[in-house]
């Protein structure tokens, strides 16, 4: 039985989870953090998930080469490297929607694991294509995208300057208004169907991979074997999606891609946890990316 007060729905349990528009409506009402606080065994297991994948994620890069343009490895080396990236960047920015639509389906187990197994699958794939995007520039244009005396240092701080303009786009803003609100008002008796949760996940992945597609690129651009600039990263996708203000998150982002932007042009050396190109990843290293 459900009843409702102030624009949130109000399961069985008791637990105020979700606002009132639907998910082509209005801004639902409903705080995106309430649900975090009406289901705390979700968040703290994508929090303890995302823990591990940082850890498996930290022990895989140890002693590889942290600076932008790095070698990638091999398709299944990096895939893997990739989905456990993703899985610590994204998951805690994912708990209030996993908590709410948890609450939305009675707190079965079975929907809830495939609507974030769907949501992973889409970075997932971006990462492939990524990966192959990489592969071809370096095979058109490597000779000419060296660091020193070639296009890698404008390259690297052109994609930070494209990252910081899309940040201040209407496209950004919608989906990030998205992905602030993601589930709207669903109907729990559709969604406990497990392939709507897979859905659900795709859907959510999309949005999520709308806003914050050029952050990844930036990742790309400063480092993408880098703790540093993923803790960055994570960070910044964090704050739009659950910080108090989106429009703050969005401006706050694009200023440090644009300071980062410049500092890489004028003073690569002096960026804190920068590596500047050149140097050489150890053979154990290249070994284990294939």
């Amino acid at each position: 039985m459900a009843a409702t007060r102030g624009g949130a729905t109000i399961n069985g349990g008791g637990a105020a989870v979700l606002g009132a528009s639907s998910l082509a409506g209005a801004r639902p009402r409903s705080s995106p953090l309430r649900s975090m606080r009406a289901e705390p065994r979700v968040v703290v297991a994508l929090l303890a998930a995302a823990g591990l994948a940082w850890l498996s994620t930290a022990e895989r890069m140890a002693g590889m080469d942290a600076g932008p343009g790095s070698a990638l490895g091999s398709p299944g080396w990096f895939t893997g490297v990739w989905a456990t990236m993703m899985a610590a960047m994204m998951l805690p920015s994912l708990a209030p929607a996993t908590a709410a639509y948890s609450l939305s389906v009675r707190r079965a187990l079975v929907p809830s694991l495939l609507m974030v197994g769907g949501y992973l699958l889409v970075w997932a794939l971006a990462g492939v294509a990524a990966y192959g995007l990489f592969e071809l520039g370096k095979s058109l244009f490597g000779g000419s995208l060296g660091w020193h005396g070639g296009a890698g240092r404008p390259l690297a701080a052109g994609v930070l300057v494209i990252a910081a303009a899309y940040q201040l786009t209407a496209l950004k803003r919608r989906f990030l208004q998205r992905c602030r609100h993601p589930l709207g008002d669903p109907d729990p008796a559709r969604l406990s169907v497990r392939r709507d949760a897979f859905t659900t996940g795709l859907r959510l992945g999309g949005w999520c991979l709308g806003c914050s597609w050029a952050l990844m690129c930036a990742l790309f651009a400063l480092g993408i074997m880098s703790l540093t600039w993923m803790g960055l990263i994570a960070g910044l996708v964090a704050l739009e999606k659950l910080g108090p203000s989106g429009r703050g998150a969005r401006l706050a982002g694009a200023g440090i891609m644009i300071v980062l932007a410049v500092a890489i042009l004028a003073v690569p050396r002096d960026v804190p946890g920068f590596v500047v190109p050149g140097g050489r990843v150890p053979h154990r290293m290249m070994g284990a990316m294939g």
